[in-house]
């Protein structure tokens, strides 16, 4: 009779396999982060075009605001 190899399980040695790098907390906001508070603020002010300078504006400032107050 032919030898049976034993299936062992791999030894565990607590890294992570996945190869994606974990993003550094950042007080600055992503473009679509941004791009949602931006119209929410449109949307806020009722829909009225014109404004998209300022919301935009708003939007990254409250966004930068949160997420410094976040941070440890």
């Amino acid at each position: 009779m032919p030898k049976r190899e034993s299936k062992k399980p791999a030894a565990k040695t607590g890294r992570r396999t996945s190869t994606a790098k974990r993003a550094k907390p950042s007080s600055q906001p992503t473009r679509e982060d941004i791009e949602r508070r931006a119209y929410e603020i449109y949307l806020e002010r009722g829909g009225t075009e014109g404004s998209e300078m300022e919301d935009w504006l708003r939007a990254e400032q409250e966004l930068q605001r949160r997420n410094r107050k976040v941070r440890p």
